[in-house]
C-alpha cells in the first residue's frame, strides 16, 4: 500500500514575463490558449490565466521583469503533447509561424520538441505522452542528446544495428 498522498496532475504553471501583451499573443497564436482572467493588484494589471481549447495545462503569466531576464533560456516544464503524428504537427505549424527549434527526436521513452522560446526566451519544451519503449524500468541516461541519435539511427536503419 502506498503512504504517497493523491495528487491529480499540473494545476497549471507560472511563468514570469516581462510585456502581458506580448507573452499572451505569443502563447495564443503559437500554442493556441485562450486568455480566461486577467488579475490586478492595486489597480494594475499583474497577470493572466489562460486555459488550453485542447487539453494543455492552464497557463499563468505574471508581469515580473527582473524574473523573466533571470530566468531566459531555462526549461521550466514540458508540455506534453499525446503522440508522435501529434508532435510532428506541432512542429509543423511552429515552423510556418517563422518558429525556431530543433524538430522532433527520438527521446529516452517518447519524442521530444526542443528548444522553443517564447519572448522572454524561457525554453518550452515538448515531449509525448505516447512511450516507444518500455517505462516500467528505471534508466540511466548518460548523454541524453548522444543516445538519442543512435536510437534515431537505428530505428532508421534497424538492419545495420547501432555498434
Amino acid at each position: 500500500m502506498s503512504t504517497a498522498p493523491v495528487l491529480a496532475g499540473v494545476h497549471h504553471l507560472k511563468l514570469p514575463v516581462s510585456d502581458l501583451d506580448r507573452s499572451l499573443a505569443w502563447y495564443a497564436t503559437r500554442l493556441g490558449y485562450r486568455k480566461e482572467q486577467d488579475w490586478f493588484d492595486d489597480g494594475v494589471r499583474t497577470g493572466i490565466g489562460m486555459t488550453h481549447p485542447a487539453g494543455g495545462p492552464g497557463l499563468a503569466l505574471r508581469l515580473d521583469p527582473e524574473r523573466a531576464r533571470s530566468s531566459a533560456g531555462f526549461d521550466f516544464f514540458a508540455i506534453g503533447v499525446p503522440d508522435e503524428t501529434a508532435i510532428r504537427a506541432l512542429a509543423g505549424r511552429l515552423t510556418a509561424l517563422g518558429e525556431q527549434h530543433a524538430g522532433v527526436h527520438l527521446a529516452t521513452f517518447g519524442w521530444i520538441l526542443p528548444p522553443l522560446h517564447d519572448p522572454d526566451g524561457h525554453e518550452v519544451r515538448f515531449y509525448t505522452t505516447e512511450h516507444h519503449t518500455d517505462s516500467t524500468s528505471v534508466p540511466e541516461v548518460h548523454d541524453a542528446v548522444r543516445t538519442a541519435a543512435r536510437g534515431e539511427a537505428a530505428r532508421a536503419h534497424p538492419d545495420q544495428g547501432t555498434g
